[in-house]
C-alpha cells in the first residue's frame, strides 16, 4: 500500500485488503445502527410459510392429479413466490398488509384440503405474534437506547473507560 493511500479513510493499514461496502464505512467508536425486531420476526416467519406453501402445492397437486392439482401447484407455487419476495418488503406498511393478506389466504387453504386450516392458523399465530411482540420489543428498545444516551450525556464518558 502506498503512503498516500493510508491516509485514505476506510485504506487504513490496519484494515484487510477485501471488506464488504458496509466495513469500509465503519469508524472506530461508531454505533451499529439497531435493527428492527418486527422485521426479523415476520420476515422469518414469511419465509418459513413460503416454503410450507411450495410443499402445500405439491400435497395438492399429488391428491389432485385428477381434477384441477396441476392448476392447484402453479397457484400455491405462485404465492409462495409472492410470500418470499414479501418478506422482503415487511419494513413498510404495504409488506405488512400483503402479510395479512397471505395469512387469510392461508387460513382459506383449508377449503382445498383440511390440513390447510390448522397450518394456516397455526402460521397466523405466528405471524399475530411476530407483528405485535416485535412492535414492543421495537419500541423497549428505542426507549432504553434514549435512556443510554440521556445517562451518557448527564455522566459523560469516563463510565465507559473502566
Amino acid at each position: 500500500m502506498n503512503p498516500e493511500e493510508a491516509d485514505t479513510p476506510g485504506r487504513e493499514p490496519w484494515r484487510p485488503e477485501r471488506e464488504t461496502k458496509s466495513q469500509r464505512a465503519w469508524r472506530p467508536g461508531q454505533q451499529k445502527k439497531q435493527r428492527s425486531i418486527q422485521v426479523l420476526f415476520t420476515s422469518t416467519v414469511l419465509i418459513c410459510e413460503a416454503f410450507v406453501i411450495a410443499f402445500f402445492g405439491l400435497m395438492l397437486f399429488g391428491l389432485n392429479q385428477d381434477d384441477g392439482g396441476l392448476w392447484m401447484l402453479i397457484g400455491a407455487l405462485v404465492l409462495a413466490l409472492i410470500t418470499g419476495a414479501t418478506a422482503r418488503f415487511v419494513a413498510k406498511p404495504i409488506g405488512l398488509t400483503i402479510g395479512w393478506i397471505i395469512q387469510v389466504l392461508l387460513i382459506a387453504s383449508g377449503f382445498l384440503e383440511p390440513f390447510g386450516f390448522l397450518v394456516g392458523v397455526a402460521f397466523a399465530a405466528a405471524w399475530c405474534y411476530a407483528v405485535f411482540k416485535g412492535k414492543q420489543l421495537d419500541r423497549e428498545n428505542k426507549e432504553r437506547a434514549a435512556q443510554e444516551e440521556a445517562w451518557e450525556r448527564e455522566h459523560g464518558m469516563e463510565a465507559n473507560d473502566d
